[in-house]
């Protein structure tokens, strides 16, 4: 009998959290380059999120450039180039923290003594899709990358502020 009581005081509460006002949140994200663990590059993108579990997507990122190509004879074609962070589903507190997922295609040209001119370009892409768990108003390293041709680093740095 009490086993009944107590599970029927959970399935009337449920409801009860599930109506709870949504929360939005701040989002800047920090995309590092290292180069023997030293930054030699950050970008800052800020976007907004809501814990409102009617939202498909929280949050999208786009910025970049649309690099052409030439694919065959009198054929041109473009490769996207730069940053994309979509922030899927509803951000939600977690014990003092927020848990969201995190899906991230970081791309970019070799600069200087690395390009190669009248070449084809040679994109260096950084794909990352987790759910994460980080705490409010920290920043926190989401994603770390190895190039694999040299001793650079990409990261992905996120900072949660809650808006009041």
């Amino acid at each position: 009998m009490k086993l009944t009581t107590l599970m029927l005081a959970v399935c009337l509460a449920v409801p009860a959290f599930a109506q709870e006002a949504a929360k939005f949140y701040k989002l800047d994200f920090v995309v590092k380059e290292l180069d023997d663990n030293k930054v030699v590059s950050a970008k800052s993108y800020t976007t907004f999120a809501t814990s409102d579990q009617k939202e498909r997507y929280v949050c999208s990122v786009r910025t970049g450039n649309r690099v052409p190509y030439q694919a065959a004879l009198n054929s041109w074609q473009y490769a996207d180039v730069g940053v994309n962070i979509d922030c899927a589903g509803a951000a939600r507190d977690w014990n003092g923290q927020i848990m969201l997922s995190v899906v991230a295609e970081i791309s970019t040209l070799p600069s200087g003594a690395e390009a190669t001119p009248n070449a084809l370009p040679t994109v260096r892409q950084n794909k990352w899709n987790s759910t994460v768990v980080l705490p409010i108003g920290k920043a926190t390293t989401l994603f770390s990358s190895d190039d694999l041709n040299s001793k650079r680093k990409m990261q992905l740095e996120l900072t949660a502020t809650l808006i009041k």
